[in-house]
């Protein structure tokens, strides 16, 4: 009984150490193209944009290993019609282990904006929303006798949470800071009964920083450069900072390359089908031990975004953030 509990307590950690990785990779939106998908970092992004806009996006990580993360998200935000208020609806769902792990997560966003001189805007969001966690042990490997029932699973655990960000911006400049995530969620609390020596939970969501940063230069008329850097920080793991920088050209093909601090370098290519339609692609590149061959082929992601202007709210300046 006891070799039970102690298997049950080390597969337990392993998958709660893939749902930290990942969990902090995809909920907190460590994504290769973060700059088409604002919204999941910084709510007072909500209506930056002046149009309704919608954005999907699925990434593939770490392609070739077996029960590696998996992405899908789908967000969009609009300016409301002669006001200083932007809102917005971020969806992501990750998953993990075949199926073993799936987590979806719906944040609803608030701005307001405030002018600050003649092209700088100020805005200040707000984000409110749940995660639901599901966990199927039954789709574990199972040895030593050790074996997990449906009674075991975790069914659509629910976890309410909060966040804020600020967010300023001119036609080619912009900074934010947020913090998506402000409860620290537990998951698997547990009461000791006296007679095993356990702790109150196993797993804890940790609060995750956010400072974001661009700027767009006119090369000529036709071409312009963006350089940009997202830096993450969370208490008890590395600092991670992603830099990238794109060329556009005649405002509808975008590329680039990116790195991110000790981890991976990274590909990006966008396309401007029409003023609606756009697309685009990144892959990632592991640099470390991981990266190699025998592990994995590397990450991909994959976006598509519609916009649908408003006429009361016309935009002159290309949209490179």
């Amino acid at each position: 009984m006891q070799r039970s509990k102690k298997h049950i307590q080390i597969i337990l950690g392993v998958i709660l150490g893939l749902i930290a990785f990942s969990g902090f990779a995809q909920q907190d939106a460590q994504y290769t193209q973060y700059m088409y998908n604002t919204l999941s970092i910084n709510p007072a992004y909500a209506g930056s944009r002046g149009m309704f806009s919608f954005t999907g996006m699925y990434r593939n990580q770490w392609l070739g290993l077996d029960g590696a993360p998996e992405s899908q998200t789908l967000n969009f935000h609009t300016p409301i019609r002669d006001s200083k208020v932007g809102i917005g609806l971020s969806v992501i769902n990750d998953q993990l282990g075949n199926g073993v792990n799936q987590e979806t997560f719906i944040d609803a966003a608030v701005s307001y904006t405030v002018r600050t001189g003649y092209e700088g805007k100020l805005s200040f969001g707000l984000n409110a929303g749940a995660s639901l966690l599901n966990i199927d042990f039954t789709k574990l490997n199972q040895y030593d006798n050790v074996e997990f029932t449906e009674e075991s699973n975790i069914d659509n655990r629910f976890s309410p949470n909060i966040g804020a960000g600020i967010y300023y911006h001119t036609p080619k400049f912009y900074v934010g800071f947020s913090v998506p995530d402000i409860l620290e969620t537990q998951y698997f609390q547990e009461s000791d009964n006296g007679n095993t020596d356990v702790s109150s939970y196993i797993a804890k969501e940790r609060v995750n920083y956010y400072l974001m940063g661009g700027y767009v230069y006119e090369i000529d008329y036709r071409w312009m450069f963006k350089p940009a850097v997202l830096t993450k920080f969370v208490s008890g793991a590395p600092l991670q900072v992603d830099i990238s920088a794109n060329f556009m050209y005649d405002q509808k093909v975008t590329f680039g390359l990116g790195y991110r601090l000790d981890a991976a370098v990274t590909a990006l290519f966008a396309f401007q089908i029409n003023e609606s339609l756009g697309l685009g692609l990144a892959y990632d590149r592991e640099i470390t031990s991981l990266g190699q061959t025998q592990f994995n082929s590397g990450t991909i992601e994959f976006f598509l975004r519609y916009e649908l202007s408003r006429s009361f709210r016309r935009v002159t300046t290309p949209r490179f953030f």
